[in-house]
């Protein structure tokens, strides 16, 4: 278009002509009136404004249907080449799905290598007779926000028999959540191939992992945090096998005192009692009174999350021992969040 108009001022001596573009009239010679006696006989007037007119000629008319119709023709072009190259894949299909899903599995234990190596992991051992026992576990997410390796390790024993569920008592904050949660994630890890975060471990297989942690609603449907709560209980102990690996948080915290006690028991009891026999469970309660079915029912041991007193202020110190909690430390909690 440049080169065009260069030519059309050096041919006519028009020394202001323009070519021009509008959605309307398109590309167009654009002529002052003052230059109007130098208009050649093969310019076509287009329109004639108060101070100039507007001509187009053969040549022009054949670049602008160029120009305009390039958009479309690219357009034509992308999906020809689209279309190409969508019949050529889809010529090599199985092969590229084999290539695929060997990169994934590739990517898969190189990032497991990768993990491993820097966050220091131990290749577990797997079993196929129930035992869970891990030495100096990690959780591998809250470890990486405790700085200097501060991070307190635990051990864990669950079998088949003696060890099926264990009550761990201790005082909010002290990290009877994550404690069980690491347990739960190191089970998940080993068996999809992974090492773990712990000094060592050797895992029996699990069908299912199943947890009722956390505090949550479901308002649009009428059901409160506590119905939640239960309709997830329920669904636990409608599901779960003595394969399985139950994570159980505060069952029962709801509700009134006597009537969360009274569920957290019977569940408690259903578990080591009914089908679910051997099912490795943890169970963290405030409900003190639980740590009475220890020896009461078989299977079933206390833990809590040791604690030392300073006055009236309280030190965590994210260990988990035999036995029991004697107090929730609640009100020092309380008086922590000010």
């Amino acid at each position: 278009m440049m080169e065009l108009e260069e030519r059309e001022r050096e041919k006519t001596g028009i020394k202001n002509l323009k070519i021009k573009y509008n959605k309307v009239f398109g590309y167009y010679l654009d002529v002052t009136n003052s230059y109007k006696d130098l208009v050649p006989n093969y310019y076509i007037r287009k329109q004639t404004l108060a101070n100039s007119e507007r001509y187009t000629t053969e040549e022009l008319n054949q670049l602008a249907d160029t120009i305009l119709g390039s958009e479309d023709r690219l357009y034509a072009l992308e999906y020809e080449t689209y279309v190409m190259i969508r019949e050529t894949l889809a010529g090599e299909m199985e092969r590229i799905s084999r290539t695929a899903n060997v990169i994934a599995q590739i990517d898969a234990m190189a990032s497991f290598a990768y993990v491993a190596e820097r966050n220091h992991f131990v290749r577990p051992k797997l079993n196929v007779r129930g035992t869970i026992d891990i030495k100096d576990g990690r959780h591998p997410v809250v470890e990486q926000v405790i700085p200097n390796d501060m991070f307190i390790s635990n051990d864990t024993y669950l079998d088949n028999k003696k060890n099926r569920v264990a009550i761990i008592t201790g005082p909010n904050m002290a990290g009877k959540s994550t404690y069980m949660r690491q347990v739960a994630l190191i089970v998940l890890m080993a068996q999809i191939g992974s090492f773990v975060p712990a000094k060592s471990a050797n895992i029996g297989l699990v069908d299912r992992i199943f947890t009722r942690v956390g505090a949550s609603d479901d308002l649009a449907s009428g059901q409160s945090t506590f119905m939640v709560e239960m309709s997830e209980v329920a669904n636990i102990l409608r599901h779960a096998t003595k394969d399985s690996l139950l994570i159980l948080d505060e069952i029962g915290r709801g509700t009134s005192t006597f009537d969360g006690l009274s569920i957290a028991w019977a569940v408690v009891e259903y578990i080591a009692g009914s089908s679910l026999s051997g099912a490795k469970t943890l169970f963290a309660t405030h409900y003190h009174e639980l740590t009475e079915l220890e020896g009461k029912l078989p299977g079933v041991n206390n833990y809590c999350i040791a604690v030392q007193e300073k006055g009236d202020t309280i030190i965590f110190l994210r260990k988990i021992i035999k036995g029991s909690a004697d107090k929730s430390y609640g009100i020092q909690v309380a008086k922590l969040a000010g």
